[in-house]
């Protein structure tokens, strides 16, 4: 398993977020030839990312991969009013901004929807869930994000599945900032279907999301889409028809990705790529306690994808030169989206290492210097 930190010639700073993120040069480079959208060679790029992407969930057997041209949130949207029906009904487990946009999406798509919400640093209550779905038949299906970008909780995709499938349900995933990290086994997880998008763990750019579907679910959803370009059942099948898209893909994106996937099996897959995202977590954690920062999350349900750290209750500091100051040193971080606590957030995922997060973390203690914040503050509670 080797990696080897991107470095920017350009000078750009390096994005601690959650994606858009830091990409390695040969990433960039793999953009900058064009390609004929029906090109055989092309088509044989295209082929490789879509069988190579079931292969991460231990699911080539059984699974397909459909890619849908723009953001994660469109496979996401593409997920939900293909595989739930005209007459279902999803149980949306919440804690934070995506499980709310699931909701959004639903009630556009006129769908009936039950919610179970916790608090953004809080995993949904299984007790209840198993109360909800035993409580009511009319449930069909039932929607949870895996790790839950709002706070960097990790969510109990693995349980969840289980109990749901337990009441004869079917699972749908949001795996945007999980896939290619986290360990999600079709093998022994029960759903139907997990939607990511390139620009994430697997380190591509943004533009093309996808949804990794059991091919008897999918076979199913012939019908149930509520939008044209949005059809995983017509996607799929004009895929396996022809081998092209039904509408113009974006070229670029999908080579980046190729090359982006070369690079996530050279790391030694979820296993190698989980281990240093994991590392850049703990020197991330480590660093940032030293300075007197608290985290939102306990440990056990902090992913190795993004961290959330209480603002320091010291008056000199202003997250928004805070924010300047660290970009104009190198680093992009993530303002706080939570309404339990006033917050910012540090991602750990990129083509960044060890170097790059201690020297994210000595950017922010000079920053805290500069700024004239007291480290010895007292912490949030």
């Amino acid at each position: 398993m080797s990696f080897t930190p991107a470095v920017s010639e350009t000078g750009d700073p390096l994005l601690l977020t959650p994606g858009p993120l830091t990409t390695s040069k040969q990433v960039k480079s793999a953009m900058v030839r064009d390609w004929g959208s029906r090109d055989a060679a092309f088509i044989r790029i295209n082929r490789d990312v879509l069988e190579t992407l079931p292969k991460i969930i231990h699911g080539e057997a059984d699974f397909v991969a459909v890619p849908m041209q723009g953001s994660g949130t469109f496979a996401v949207e593409a997920m939900l009013t293909s595989f739930v029906p005209r007459q279902g009904k999803c149980l949306l487990l919440i804690n934070g901004a995506y499980g709310h946009r699931a909701k959004k999406i639903l009630d556009i798509a006129g769908r009936a929807t039950l919610v179970h919400e916790t608090a953004e640093d809080a995993p949904p209550d299984l007790a209840e869930v198993d109360r909800l779905l035993a409580a009511d038949p009319s449930i069909t299906h039932v929607f949870a994000v895996h790790c839950e970008t709002t706070s960097g909780i990790r969510n109990p995709v693995e349980a969840t599945a289980a109990l749901v499938a337990r009441h004869g349900r079917r699972l749908l995933i949001d795996a945007m900032s999980a896939f290619g990290a986290l360990e999600l086994d079709a093998r022994v997880t029960p759903f139907d279907a997990v939607a990511a998008s390139s620009n994430k763990c697997i380190q591509g750019v943004p533009g093309l999301g996808f949804v990794v579907c059991r091919k008897s679910a999918l076979a199913e959803t012939k019908g149930n889409a509520t939008t044209l370009v949005l059809d995983l059942h017509d996607q799929a099948d004009a895929l396996a028809r022809t081998g092209q898209y039904r509408f113009t893909p974006p070229i670029h994106v999908i080579v980046a990705f190729h090359q982006a996937l070369q690079e996530f099996l050279a790391e030694g897959g979820v296993v190698g790529r989980g281990w240093r995202y994991a590392d850049n977590a703990r020197i991330l954690i480590e660093g940032m306690g030293a300075l007197g920062f608290t985290p939102l999350l306990q440990p056990h349900l902090q992913a190795p994808i993004i961290v959330t750290f209480h603002m320091p209750k010291d008056p000199a500091f202003v997250f928004q030169r805070f924010y300047d100051e660290l970009k104009a040193r190198g680093y992009v971080i993530y303002p706080g989206k939570l309404t339990v606590a006033n917050s910012f957030r540090i991602g750990c995922i990129g083509a960044l290492a060890a170097r790059e997060m201690r020297g994210a973390v000595k950017a922010v203690e000079d920053v805290l210097a500069v700024m004239g914040v007291s480290l010895t503050a007292p912490r949030a509670a």
